[in-house]
C-alpha cells in the first residue's frame, strides 16, 4: 500500500497500470471511514488490477462552514482500515493546495435539472463543489471504474450526468446502502452523535421502511402526512425534508403513475448532525 499527498506522486504510481491498459478501481471519500466506504473498495478491489482511495475533505461542498470545521479527520485510523483490504491499494490524500492551486472555488455545472431538487434545495452550491473536485480527481486518477454508495442516491445520479458532460471514459458503479445494526445508514458523521441521539435516529429508516411497505395501499399525500406525524413528536430530530421522487428526474410527485420508479428521500438533523437516507419504493 502506498500513500500519496500529491498528484503528481500519485500519477507516476499508476503509469505502470495505465500504460498496461489495466483497470484502475476509484473510491472518492472524505475520510472517517466506515464499514460503507470499505465494502466499496472491497468492490473495486474484486473487479479492478488496483485501487485508489482518495481522501480529501473538500472545501468546495460545503454550504455551512462549520460543518466543514467540524467534519471528522481520522487519517490514521483510515490507513488501518484500509491495510486489512486485500489488493493493489493507493492511498491519495492531497492538501487543498494540490487540487486547488490557485482559487478554492467550484464550477458552474448544468445537470439538466436533477442538482436543484432536495439536497440541492437546502444546500446552494453543494453539488457544483461536488462536480468540481471529482472533475480534479477523475482526471487526476483516470480510473476504469469508481464507485458510490447509494445513500448519496441523488449525489450518484449528478456523478453520472458529470461524466457525461465531460466526456469522460469512466463506469460510475452504484453500491448498496451499507447499515448500522440499528437501521442508520453509515455516514461518517455518524461518529458525532452521541448514543442516545443514534439511537434515536434509527426512526429515519424505520420511518422510510414503513412508507415502503405501505406505498401501495396510500396515497402519496397520506404517506407525507405519515413521516410528519413519526417526526411531529421527537423533540430531539428535526425533519428538514422528506420527498417521494421519480428516481430518473428525482422531481417531487403529488400522485402515483404506472412505468416509474420511485424512491423516498430524507434528511433529518440531529442537534447540528444532518443524516440522510433514502428507499427504493417500487
Amino acid at each position: 500500500m502506498k500513500i500519496h499527498h500529491s498528484s503528481n506522486s500519485l500519477k507516476k504510481s499508476l503509469l505502470h497500470f495505465t500504460n498496461e491498459c489495466k483497470s484502475v478501481g476509484f473510491v472518492p471519500t472524505m475520510g472517517a471511514l466506515h464499514k460503507g466506504h470499505l465494502s466499496l473498495v472491497e468492490q473495486a478491489s474484486n473487479e479492478n488490477d488496483c485501487v485508489v482511495v482518495s481522501i480529501f475533505v473538500n472545501p468546495t461542498q460545503f454550504n455551512n462552514p462549520q460543518d466543514l470545521e467540524k467534519y471528522p479527520r481520522t487519517l490514521e485510523n483510515d490507513i488501518a482500515l484500509l491495510k486489512a483490504i486485500k489488493g493493489k491499494i493507493f492511498i491519495f490524500s492531497p492538501k487543498v493546495s494540490d487540487l486547488y492551486p490557485k482559487n478554492i472555488q467550484s464550477t458552474d455545472y448544468d445537470y439538466s435539472g436533477i442538482e436543484n431538487e432536495m439536497e440541492g434545495k437546502h444546500r446552494k452550491g453543494h453539488f457544483n463543489g461536488v462536480g468540481t473536485v471529482l472533475n480534479i480527481l477523475f482526471r487526476t486518477v483516470k480510473p476504469t471504474k469508481a464507485y458510490f454508495g447509494e445513500k448519496d442516491f441523488q449525489q450518484l445520479q449528478i456523478v453520472k450526468k458529470l461524466v457525461e458532460i465531460e466526456k469522460l471514459p469512466i463506469s460510475i458503479i452504484g453500491c448498496s446502502i451499507i447499515r448500522e445494526k440499528n437501521g442508520l445508514a453509515m455516514s461518517s458523521r455518524n461518529k458525532r452523535l452521541t448514543e442516545e441521539q443514534f439511537q434515536e435516529a434509527s426512526l429515519i429508516h424505520k420511518t422510510l421502511s414503513e412508507v415502503q411497505e405501505k406505498f401501495n395501499a396510500l396515497s402519496i399525500s397520506e404517506l407525507y402526512d405519515l413521516v410528519e406525524n413519526r417526526f411531529s413528536n421527537q423533540p430531539n430530530l428535526d425533519l428538514e425534508y422528506f420527498e417521494i421522487a421519480n428516481e430518473k428526474t428525482l422531481k417531487s410527485v403529488s400522485v402515483k403513475r404506472k412505468n416509474v420508479t420511485y424512491r423516498a428521500f430524507i434528511a433529518v438533523f440531529s442537534g447540528g448532525i444532518r443524516l440522510i437516507d433514502n428507499i427504493a419504493l417500487n
